[in-house]
């Protein structure tokens, strides 16, 4: 046996997606960083070991331009590139090769930690060290760090270090929350095992195993969802243990999960109610996914009314839009539907406060056991939203060891430099603007070889029938003076159009209306129907455009996406849907669904120009959709000139650094795994070459080039310092979209 001491600036406990980011932020910002993992595989239960899918703020694409940016998007975006079919095996590669690249961290897979040293009153705890022991390898490793990140899901470092935390549900009173129970309880959320089939191509039989469950004896297959050819994700109701402690009891709970696999695969093959014959049971996890166990208590407890108000909180550094998603705790035998979900109008957000504990000075957390009630805990408990939180928490941590501080003085005196560095990694925050002083872009002059200034969608390619309302959001910068539709009307008619505000900036529902206009429409087919209607906005922001149901109406839909261009249909029938389980009454994300129209929005003209692609908006400091779509848009590329984005000082300046933003359209909802396919390898918005360019000696010099990407940030490190007053980007071929589109660039000495 093996007795060994690791040092370490932070040490991360837990290597699912938010462990994984945790570390990855800490150690890009320069801090060493001891990542373990008590697998021997990095992803938690999105890894090939669980394999569920990597869900987060687009919500399954219910939310607009949601998808998370930073370290969890470059997951996303890469895998889509290598993996596009979703094989488990190929993402664990992807994540387990981003940890890898970073020199920073040092790696220890197969160690359980289960001791914890620290000392200090129940109030203000401290931890020395944490100690784990290395399956197969017969090595008890002692990890010394400054600063410690709970990233293990069920909270077991915290709960060892006195770390103050709850189990359970709070009673209504505590948070005033709708969907509390009166009183307060342990109940849980249970935990999953998956499997996977495939069609063999032949006969195949079954023998069920002695111990599979009877499934005809048990409400199962009145209340739930049984199909032959489903995917494992059809399954993720096969939960159990939310009544009993599903971590004491993890080995009961894991089989009688299997067990009722088992028994219905052997109901789907042999009762002869499905199309089965060639059908074989390919995997079945040994597993168990959790849900969810302990909730440390941080300096605020992220509760329902946080969620649904869309709080703009302050210390804001993360962001989520996963509905509030609970189960009923006797899970599959349940005779409720599995799953009950509250949607908020939007993206949410999440702060700082909620990612360090409130007694354990140099302890933060992310994942699933951040300071959040337990029906807050139902939206930010999934994998994508702990891995923006699990960045967040990571660049905190190394600011903290960098700076010798605890997270709590972190916040008080250094929350802005956080922000700014979270904006600056292209981590996944809402409406904060870049006021880094360090960044040179920001006392320059943007220019562009040219600017989309007409906004327009005339080649048709499809026509939908106007029998339910339908909308088109677009941006109203400066304003909206005239838009012209394409319609065919089967006889003379009315429409009714509204514009309507969407309220608050991440928000794509209608929220209150501006105006409401009749046009009458003659007979006949595509015809170009204008509708005058007028907003002039203090701000500029999207409007949302109604046009009212008309059986006798159809509207023309796009061959291509525009950015900054999305269209609606409303179809308030969608929440009694089968596999969405029951729906909170009234949400405007359900009731206006934007999947009839992914990448063909409804045909347009605005008849006003816009400014919302001008160069300057590629340092407006938004990385991000906010109220519109924050980038700097060519108008279409002429294939003998490429475009260029034009930085330009008044004096010389000295460059080291350039950070180029690329839109990697973000209301493109992308999956790690079998939900749902994409099919196309790389985001066709993406810049795909370009070169950057000084102008230097009276000449532009190529001073870097990116060929063939597929990614959407990337950091350019000069050879040397350049010191000239013009930089340039260049851009020579898209992935797809004929235009070039830059949301940002900043410029380092």
């Amino acid at each position: 046996m093996k007795h060994e001491i690791i040092q370490s600036d932070i040490t991360v406990v837990g290597g699912g997606l938010a462990g994984v980011c945790a570390a990855i932020a800490a150690a890009r910002l320069g801090q060493t960083v001891s990542l373990v993992q008590n697998r021997p595989v990095l992803g938690g239960n999105a890894s090939s070991e669980v394999r569920v899918w990597v869900c987060g703020a687009t919500s399954h694409g219910v939310h607009r331009n949601a998808r998370e940016t930073g370290i969890m998007g470059e997951l996303f975006v890469e895998n889509q590139y290598r993996n596009i079919d979703g094989n488990p095996y190929i993402w664990d590669l992807i994540v387990l090769e981003k940890v890898k690249a970073e020199k920073n961290i040092t790696l220890f897979l197969n160690t359980d930690v289960h001791e914890v040293e620290a000392d200090g009153d129940e109030t203000s705890r401290t931890i020395r060290s944490v100690t784990g022991w290395m399956m197969g390898s017969e090595r008890r490793i002692r990890f010394d760090s400054r600063i410690y990140l709970d990233c293990t899901g069920d909270g077991l470092v915290g709960f060892l270090a006195g770390a103050k935390y709850r189990i359970g549900r709070e009673a209504q009173e505590e948070f005033n929350e709708e969907w509390a129970p009166l009183v307060a309880d342990d109940i849980t959320l249970g935990s999953t095992l998956l499997f996977y089939t495939k069609d063999a191509g032949r006969p195949v039989k079954y023998i069920a195993p002695s111990f599979a469950k009877d499934i005809t004896q048990t409400s199962i297959p009145m209340k739930r969802i049984i199909r032959s050819g489903d995917n494992g994700c059809a399954y993720w109701w096969i939960e159990w243990g939310g009544e009993l402690d599903v971590v004491h009891e993890n080995e009961r709970i894991r089989d009688e999960l299997s067990s009722v696999i088992y028994g219905i695969w052997d109901y789907i093959k042999n009762s002869g109610k499905f199309e089965s014959e060639n059908l074989t049971l390919e995997w079945i996890g040994s597993i168990p996914g959790k849900r969810e166990y302990r909730r440390f208590v941080g300096d605020y407890v992220l509760n329902q009314n946080d969620i649904i108000a869309q709080v703009l909180f302050e210390d804001r550094v993360a962001f989520g839009g996963w509905s509030i998603d609970l189960h009923p705790p006797q899970g599959m035998y349940a005779t409720a539907k599995g799953s009950k979900h509250m949607h908020m109008d939007g993206s949410y957000h999440i702060p700082f406060r909620s990612l360090y504990s409130v007694n354990v000075t140099n302890m933060l957390m992310a994942g699933r056991n951040i300071s959040a009630s337990h029906v807050a805990f139902g939206t930010t408990r999934v994998m994508a939203t702990c891995a923006v939180i699990g960045e967040a928490a990571g660049t905190g941590a190394a600011l903290c060891a960098a700076k010798g501080i605890s997270p709590r003085e972190l916040h008080s005196s250094h929350l802005i430099e956080l922000q700014q560095t979270l904006l600056r990694q292209d981590a996944a925050v809402l409406g904060l603007k870049n006021a880094d002083t360090a960044d040179l872009v920001l006392r320059a002059e943007i220019t562009a070889s040219s600017t989309l200034t007409r906004l327009a969608l005339e080649q048709s390619a499809s026509v939908l029938p106007l029998t339910a309302h339908a909308a088109l959001l677009v941006p109203a910068d400066p304003s909206i003076d005239g838009i012209e539709l394409l319609l065919n009307a089967s006889e003379a008619t009315e429409l009714t159009v509204e514009l309507w505000s969407t309220g608050k900036p991440q928000n794509y529902v209608p929220h209150t209306q501006v105006t409401s206009i009749q046009i009458a429409v003659a007979k006949g087919s595509k015809q170009w129907v204008n509708a005058a209607l007028s907003w002039h906005p203090e701000t500029a922001q999207n409007a949302f455009i109604i046009l009212r149901s008309n059986p006798v109406l159809s509207v023309h839909l796009s061959a291509r996406p525009q950015t900054g261009v999305l269209s609606f249909k409303h179809d308030a029938a969608s929440v009694d849907a089968v596999d969405f389980g029951d729906m909170h009454h009234h949400q405007p994300v359900i009731d206006w669904s934007a999947k009839a129209f992914i990448r063909k929005p409804i045909c347009f003209r605005l008849l006003s120009p816009t400014s919302a692609f001008t160069a300057d908006k590629a340092a407006d400091g938004y990385k991000r959709p906010y109220g519109g779509p924050h980038l700097w848009s060519s108008a279409c590329m002429d294939t003998s000139q490429p475009e260029w984005l034009e930085v330009s000082w008044p004096e010389a300046v000295k460059i080291r650094s350039v950070h180029l933003t690329f839109n990697d359209d973000v209301n493109e909802d992308l999956i790690n795994l079998h939900h749902h396919r994409t099919e196309f390898e790389i985001i066709p918005e993406l810049v795909k070459d370009y070169k950057l360019q000084a102008f230097i000696g009276g000449d532009w010099t190529t001073v870097a080039e990116g060929l063939d990407n597929h990614m959407r940030k990337h950091v350019h490190l000069l050879s040397e310092v350049v010191t000239t007053d013009r930089l340039r980007v260049v851009v020579e071929a898209t992935n797809g979209t004929e235009r070039a589109e830059i949301v940002e660039i900043r410029c380092y000495g």
